[in-house]
């Protein structure tokens, strides 16, 4: 196990180049990723839009064809049982936003319904369903199959059965070929040190978003003031976890906090679904699920309104982007003994479809009390932002204090799980290894929450410069995840050949 230096460096000397950028002249560093973000928006939107839509229908069409019956990471038996499975990939993209989001957007998008669906005289009972749908959308099978469908069966298939390194860069030797591992070589490199830089911003941001709810939630609580210390000992908390988390490995650490995660989340959301209104969320939920498969491929290509692009859809798929190399590689790393079937299946058909419920559970409550009393939810979102809407949400169901009380739990831990998960990935990246060493795993860590905290000193205006900065970086990434599209059938075919599922001229043996 070596550590690549180079790599380390760039990588890590780029974010803390970023942050002393913004300490000195945040106003000027501002502009630049505006005007970045920008950029991105416009010439890159509808790629990453078309990106994740072939995405999805590739593993799809992988997962019901002959090669789905394919073993990968070459185990006969799955080294993790399906309930531990599925809560380790849960915790990865819902952990990023899922609490966060999952009450604030479906309100927004209530309140002005997407421009795909505007209708001036939709009344605000039928808003509800659009306004769900969209929350659905951007949480669900595209944005769930860009992390770890085709480019995990590339990865699994270089690392597994040819011994190469677990790295973003592998995704390109099919293509490629062995010069991509060479010291020397600057595609490899430059594919490295890109997919660190995204997942650090695209981590960093719900990071510091933590510090901004779970302050506002003390201090609504417990009446602890809402201040800049409280913020900062909340994510020194975190990433104290998070790395104590990450150093003990994906099969201790990560796997409990995974587990614990979902076991809290489900808890929750029973709750809250007995608790809050059940039919509406139940019926919301169906109708919702219904209305974005109906219209599934019209939100995948909507070009109509850039504006309203650029602040939700590419700015969610830029996000999920930059995380897709080391969701691919922790996928990679507990998915041995899977067949291509079962990776799709979980990773783009059961993780959505769970996500999905958790929005109308936790953004369906808020719908209700909404819709019974305008105002209810909105005015606190509104007024202070996503941070408030757990909060106002919660204030109308029984046992208020409580759940509220679960909801700020769960959000820590949820946060928690995915800085130690991409700490692992991004130490994994630089070594090459699935187990590399502690201290690098907990340094990512603490230099994730370091910055997060600074840029929570900074202001909130930084936060969000960090989540224009979030899709900036996601740009040289999603060229990067272009060819797994294409190479994953090849790299099926191979393998099936390889387990005597296929003859080599393709037939069904």
């Amino acid at each position: 196990m070596r550590i690549n230096w180079i790599t380390f460096s760039i990588s890590g000397g780029f974010l803390v180049l970023f942050l002393l950028m913004s300490l000195f002249n945040k106003t000027l560093m501002g502009e630049w990723i505006a005007s970045s973000f920008d950029f991105s928006v416009v010439f890159f939107g509808a790629f990453w839009q078309v990106l994740l839509l072939a995405t999805f229908a590739v593993g799809i069409g992988l997962a019901v064809s002959r090669y789905g019956h394919v073993k990968l990471g070459k185990l006969d038996e799955p080294e993790n049982g399906w309930f531990r499975w599925v809560s380790m990939i849960l915790c990865t993209l819902l952990a990023s936003g899922g609490v966060f989001w999952a009450a604030g957007e479906p309100i927004y998008h209530f309140l002005t319904t997407p421009p795909l669906f505007a209708d001036e005289g939709m009344t605000p009972a039928e808003a509800v369903v659009p306004g769900l749908a969209q929350s659905f959308f951007h949480w669900g099978f595209t944005a769930w199959a860009c992390l770890g469908t085709v480019a995990t069966i590339v990865l699994m298939y270089a690392h597994y059965h040819k011994g190469y390194p677990l790295k973003p860069r592998t995704m390109l030797y099919p293509m490629v070929g062995e010069k991509i591992f060479h010291k020397r070589s600057v595609l490899g490199a430059a594919a490295d040190i890109v997919s660190i830089i995204a997942v650090a911003a695209g981590t960093i941001g719900p990071i510091g978003f933590l510090g901004l709810q779970v302050g506002y939630a003390l201090e609504y609580l417990f009446s602890v003031p809402d201040t800049l210390i409280t913020q900062a000992i909340v994510i020194i908390f975190l990433v104290t976890i998070a790395a104590i988390s990450a150093s003990s490995g994906v099969d201790k650490g990560i796997q409990l906090m995974s587990r614990l995660n979902v076991g809290l989340a489900v808890v929750l959301m029973i709750g809250l679904l007995i608790l809050g209104p059940t039919m509406f969320i139940i019926d919301s939920f169906l109708g919702a699920e219904a209305f974005q498969i109906q219209n599934f491929l019209r939100m995948s290509l909507y070009r109509g309104d850039s504006g309203w692009l650029g602040y939700w859809t590419v700015f969610f798929w830029g996000w999920f982007l930059g995380f897709g190399p080391a969701m691919a590689m922790f996928i990679s790393r507990i998915s041995r003994g899977r067949t291509i079937r079962e990776l799709i299946l979980a990773v783009a058909i059961i993780a959505p479809i769970v996500s999905n419920f958790w929005f109308a559970v936790v953004g369906g409550t808020g719908l209700f009390y909404e819709l019974e009393s305008p105002g209810a939810i909105s005015t606190a979102l509104n007024e202070t932002g996503m941070p408030a809407a757990v909060m106002a949400i919660m204030e109308q169901v029984p046992f208020g204090m409580v759940m509220a009380t679960g909801f700020l739990i769960v959000t820590v831990v949820f946060v928690a799980t995915t800085a130690d998960s991409m700490s692992y990935s991004v130490a994994v990246t630089i070594t090459g290894d699935v187990h590399p060493p502690k201290w690098l795993r907990v340094f990512w860590a603490l230099l994730f929450g370091a910055i997060a905290a600074t840029l929570i000193g900074i202001g909130e205006s930084s936060i969000q410069t960090l989540q224009n900065f979030i899709v900036v970086t996601a740009v040289p990434v999603s060229i990067l995840l272009l060819p797994p599209v294409w190479l994953a059938p090849k790299v099926a075919k191979l393998m099936a050949i390889e387990q005597n599922i296929v003859t080599p001229k393709g037939k069904k043996k």
